[in-house]
């Protein structure tokens, strides 16, 4: 095991891409100094792949409704229309969250929602979403606009009678700018069917990135880890992360931007998946294990990699620039999905605060835009 797991590392560090098989031993490692040698070849592959400057955005993240058709076993964020806690913010409401982020020097909207069957205008979903862009960037044309979910595509799509590439392509002429590559989860349809049964399929996630990367439509990528996902699933995952990169990088695009981990919050999610899962807060250790084998995995092809601080608070998130990844996020300035399961990590973070803790592990830091840019 120590002969193959070297000769792994030995492979990585020389820039090749490691194999499923690979990737599935070294999340078998559980001697404390074999997994310090993974983290040390994630931090070296990090230093290679991205540099020793950690990166932040200034944003704000708008949650623009919590009312949702959908059901899934590990959100604490949903509400039916007329629950208590239901809500769905007005356009003007919108506009001054808007406003308040420009005030904080933000560059970037982030939007995301449930799937609100009444969130039409004209009778008709896609034009719901783009009075949303439009409310924002018709005041700041500046402001990029990171938005919509690949499920929230499907959502239009369905309700509206379009093509996903409809959507995008209606969307990104609204003014998205990237999407979020959220409800993934695990890109397993055995898992999806017990956590998020009524969630587009991996297949048709995959699908609606792909479509966005062909009209050059970056998007960011992520995964849910620490709840009933095996190892295999999560390598399986990361595979198709990486071939999905290297078709859309074969065509020219951006494509995926960073790979971000999400682990498992239970502390107020439904309880049957929390009793399953028997814990209430991330295994930090577990996490970062699996930041590294991310690195080590997908690196050369998505070379900017980003912990949760919401879910890992900013210490641990802190932790993960030791163990591969190169970006600590933005600063949000409200964040309710995460922090309505039980998240530890608090709502928002200050310029001061994100680059305070990256200067407390000796590293220098930079400010950045979505597609990371320097700003």
């Amino acid at each position: 095991m120590v002969d193959s797991l070297m000769e792994t590392l030995a492979i990585a560090r020389q820039g090749q891409d490691i194999t499923p098989e690979m990737g599935l031993e070294l999340l078998a490692v559980k001697d404390g100094a074999a997994i310090e040698q993974i983290r040390a070849t994630a931090d070296f592959l990090r230093q290679q792949q991205s540099g020793e400057t950690v990166t932040y955005v200034i944003n704000r993240n708008i949650n623009y409704t919590n009312i949702c058709e959908q059901h899934c076993s590990f959100c604490a964020f949903r509400r039916d229309e007329g629950d208590e806690g239901a809500y769905w913010l007005d356009f003007d409401k919108i506009l001054e969250k808007a406003t308040l982020a420009v005030s904080a020097q933000a560059t970037e909207i982030c939007m995301q929602g449930g799937l609100n069957q009444n969130a039409k205008l004209n009778g008709r979903s896609i034009d719901y979403y783009i009075k949303l862009v439009n409310t924002i960037k018709s005041a700041f044309p500046h402001l990029h606009i990171h938005a919509f979910s690949p499920q929230e595509v499907q959502f239009i799509a369905r309700e509206d009678g379009l093509s996903f590439s409809e959507v995008i392509r209606e969307l990104q002429a609204a003014g998205v700018g990237s999407l979020p590559g959220t409800a993934a989860e695990v890109l397993d349809d055995r898992i999806r069917q017990i956590i998020c049964p009524e969630k587009i399929s991996a297949q048709t996630w995959c699908e609606i990135v792909e479509l966005a990367h062909a009209e050059n439509l970056p998007t960011t990528s992520t995964m849910m880890s620490g709840h009933i996902e095996s190892p295999l699933q999560q390598i399986q995952h990361f595979d198709q992360l990486r071939e999905l990169q290297k078709r859309s990088k074969a065509n020219g695009t951006i494509g995926i931007t960073e790979f971000i981990l999400l682990p498992f919050v239970g502390q107020d999610a439904p309880a049957p998946l929390r009793k399953r899962v028997g814990r209430d807060q991330p295994d930090l250790n577990a996490a970062l294990h699996l930041m590294a084998v991310a690195r080590i995995y997908l690196g050369n092809w998505i070379p900017n990699h980003q912990p949760s601080w919401v879910k890992l608070g900013l210490a641990g998130a802190t932790e993960s620039l030791k163990w591969g990844c190169n970006d600590l996020g933005g600063t949000l300035m409200e964040e309710h999905i995460t922090s309505m399961a039980g998240a530890i990590g608090g709502t928002c973070q200050t310029v001061e605060a994100l680059s305070g803790a990256i200067a407390s592990i000796n590293r220098p830091f930079a400010e950045r835009t979505t597609l990371y840019d320097r700003v």
